[in-house]
């Protein structure tokens, strides 16, 4: 939530009294020499000041996520510790609702950015005071290990610090709720209305930063075998069978590296090469422009380590692990020797094969965001299951009663939602990796199930338009201006059916969002990012196939076809 920025002499003052307060010593300097700055009429430190102190970070679904720095607008101590007494006082007042036994129990979880111990270990001291019983990571681990401890420990609420796929300078605060604080279909997933409102409700109820109780001891810090705990879970059985697949994998300088090695060497693939440059957790994130497998050259290096080792596939994890990138060997074709899959389509492959093992059986559901390829639904009636689509973010997918497999577009798989309720790319790494050795068995390839598809149910194209700001204020700017004047056509095909998601009766909770279809099926959603300074479009195309001979002329005809939207788009939202 923001407010007017204050007024000098306001700013500044208000300035020293956060300062004074701050428990961290490189924060209360960094703000000294801006307030001394500002002060002696720098312009841009005063600028500076303002944005900092223009109101506070808003608490929602996503939990807290910006850039670190002092101020009430960025990530550091003060807001973590204000954050975690907030949330402890939700917590135990759900738990009293529900009618105690034991004491409420919390796990808290860290990755290897700047200062997440840190603002981990702030949490276990505000949550100890507070009298929940609370369960520390021993290390830096995976986003994915956090969200199964929450349900395999029966915890009331769970904490990962980590900014995943966002810039090196950006830090964040994910909270998952289960045992007695929520309902048993919710237990383990991340917040949703009204949990993020009554949190941020309890936040800016949080007194002076020194009437926050912290207990300088009383936690519990979990034994590092909670790793392979993890992975006795999402791994059930004895090791895998020797497979002879080699995989170049990167954890983009994250935390996913040993984690996501140990996991493939179970499931019998032990020839894992990793990029010797992004090996090591490094919060500086330094061969990378942005930490996220989807921007571009982001997999430059996994796929040179690819071509130098002759590897049959590439798996790039973002740096909490909660995703995965997969690129793939294009045969034939000198001038492109590797290509990165879309979500949609490592989506719609693990989504193949989860339908295949639950064809026919009743209660069984797969589910994927609006936001992704329509396909799934096509799989998922081929063979007589249910399908679902759900608001974007898997807080909503995690949701899905019956829920066998979910995804969404932006690399997140959930191929084993009754061990982790939320996107875990350790495990879909496993799923794709094995999935491609089985074909490669067979002599086919993970493109070639991709043809399969597309001569079953259409060439589904997807892509998307991105448009980062650093002005927050364009986002809703460009939204309005499509609202109030929707484009008439869209690749050549009328405009058929303008949805805005915010308003009530699209049978989905509303958000801020706005949807398009043409008459011919192609479809555009435009939403800012939950997570990210972006306005997001979202498009996709079916074009009919013929036969085999026919695919290569179907994809070219959908690509053009979305090259002419994303066009369209961009001179409606006036770039």
């Amino acid at each position: 939530m923001t407010t007017g920025s204050p007024a000098e002499p306001d700013l500044l003052e208000a300035a020293r009294a956060w300062g004074a307060a701050d428990p961290d010593p490189v924060t209360r300097a960094e703000l000294a020499d801006l307030v001394e700055a500002a002060g002696g009429g720098d312009p841009a430190a005063r600028a500076e000041l303002a944005d900092r102190f223009s109101g506070t970070l808003q608490f929602g679904t996503a939990g807290l996520r910006a850039a670190m720095g002092a101020g009430p607008m960025r990530m550091n101590r003060v807001v973590v510790l204000r954050a975690a007494a907030g949330l402890a006082a939700h917590v135990l007042s759900a738990d009293a609702a529900a009618g105690a036994g034991r004491r409420p129990r919390a796990v808290v979880g860290y990755d290897a950015r700047i200062s997440s111990d840190v603002f981990a270990r702030d949490t276990a001291a505000v949550f100890t005071a507070a009298g929940i019983e609370t369960l520390l990571m021993p290390s830096a681990l995976p986003t994915p290990v956090l969200a199964w401890a929450v349900r395999a420990l029966e915890a009331e609420v769970g904490v990962m610090v980590t900014a995943s796929h966002n810039p090196p300078a950006d830090n964040g605060y994910k909270v998952y709720l289960g045992g007695r604080a929520v309902e048993p279909e919710a237990r383990g997933c991340q917040i949703v209305a009204p949990h993020d409102r009554l949190i941020a409700e309890r936040i800016a109820a949080v007194g002076a930063l020194e009437d926050i109780p912290r207990a300088p001891d009383g936690w519990t810090v979990l034994p590092e075998t909670v790793k392979q705990d993890y992975l006795d879970a999402v791994l059930p059985g004895a090791p895998g069978a020797g497979r002879s697949l080699r995989i170049a994998l990167t954890p983009m300088h994250g935390v996913g590296g040993r984690t996501t090695t140990e996991a493939l060497r179970r499931a019998g693939l032990a020839d894992v090469h990793l990029v010797p440059e992004q090996a090591e957790p490094d919060p500086r994130f330094p061969t990378v422009a942005f930490p996220n497998p989807e921007e571009p050259g982001a997999l430059d290096l996994a796929l040179a380590t690819a071509r130098a080792v002759g590897a049959d596939l590439v798996l790039a994890n973002d740096p909490d692990a909660d995703r995965v990138a997969v690129a793939v060997p294009v045969p034939g074709d000198p001038g492109q020797d590797w290509r990165m899959l879309r979500g949609d389509e490592v989506g719609a492959l693990l989504g193949h094969a989860a339908a295949q093992r639950w064809a026919g059986r009743p209660g069984a559901v797969v589910a994927n965001s609006i936001v992704s390829s329509r396909l799934l639904g096509r799989i998922a009636a081929a063979v007589g299951i249910e399908h679902r689509e759900t608001l974007t973010g898997f807080k909503w997918i995690a949701r899905v009663p019956g829920l066998v497999y979910g995804y969404e577009e932006a690399l997140g798989y959930c191929v084993a939602p009754e061990v982790v309720r939320d996107k875990d790319g350790i495990s879909a790494a496993v799923a794709v990796a094995v999935l491609a050795d089985e074909l490669r068995t067979q002599g086919r390839s993970l493109l070639d199930v991709l043809d399969d598809l597309a001569l079953a149910h259409g060439v589904h194209a997807t892509d998307q338009l991105s448009i980062r700001v650093t002005d927050l204020d364009r986002i809703p700017a460009m939204t309005a201006a499509l609202r109030n004047a929707p484009p008439a056509t869209l690749g050549g095909s009328d405009v058929v059916e303008v949805v805005d998601l915010a308003a009530p009766g699209t049978g989905l909770p509303p958000t801020d969002g706005l949807r398009l279809l043409t008459a011919d099926g192609a479809r555009a959603i435009v939403r800012p990012s939950g997570t990210e300074p972006k306005l997001k479009c979202y498009l996709e195309v079916i074009a009919p196939v013929t036969g085999r001979d026919a695919l290569a002329g179907a994809r070219a005809e959908a690509q053009e076809r979305l090259c002419r939207i994303r066009a369209e788009l961009e001179a409606a939202l006036g770039l």
